[in-house]
């Protein structure tokens, strides 16, 4: 669990037990991340999450456009360090170029369909899904499965992007798919100028 949330339960000050992560004073184990955060991992917290016998653990990697390839291959890679962290001996690494807004990427779908699956690793929560992966995961543990968030803290670097294919996605059910894009642009622009 991240360091905010043990704090909690604890009735500790966060600044503190990042403090004591940092000296090496935690009273339980503690796990630094390729990323720098820090994970808890206190046995009268944490429930133990066994896999499904013989299921697959795959690490899950995407970004938003193709011109972010050099991203994607160092996400996978990420990815794969902390699944053999985890000391998982064979991961697979899945990735995928879509937005996280849109629901039909063919590889994430195929992934979350699939019972052989038990853990999906993903990097940050917005990989998974923009909004609503809450709802995947809470589906996903009902089946005994689980996914593992390797940083939990929220990005906004694709945002943006994000937010220009809902207004565009808008903008065509009003004007019409020519003039989707220029709306849009012009949407974004009249919200940054004010």
């Amino acid at each position: 669990m991240q360091v905010r949330e043990w704090a909690e339960r604890e009735s500790l000050n966060p600044q503190t037990v990042w403090k004591w992560c940092r000296t090496g004073r935690m009273p339980v184990p503690v796990e630094k991340t390729p990323s720098g955060m820090y994970l808890i991992h206190d046995p009268k917290y944490e429930t133990p999450c066994a896999p499904m016998a013989g299921s697959r653990t795959v690490c899950y990697a995407r970004v938003s456009s193709s011109d972010q390839k050099a991203d994607l291959e160092r996400q996978a890679d990420r990815l794969k360090a902390f699944a053999l962290n985890m000391g998982v001996e064979h991961p697979e690494v899945v990735t995928e170029t879509g937005s996280g807004m849109n629901d039909k990427r063919r590889k994430l779908n195929r992934l979350l369909s699939d019972p052989t699956v038990g853990t999906i690793i993903v990097e940050h929560r917005d990989r998974l899904a923009r909004m609503n992966a809450g709802l995947v995961e809470s589906a996903l543990k009902a089946q005994g499965r689980r996914i593992v968030v390797v940083d939990d803290a929220e990005l906004d670097d694709d945002l943006v992007r994000d937010m220009t294919e809902a207004l565009t996605s808008f903008c065509a059910r009003l004007y019409g798919r020519r003039a989707a894009k220029n709306k849009a642009a012009a949407a974004l622009k009249a919200a940054q100028d004010a």
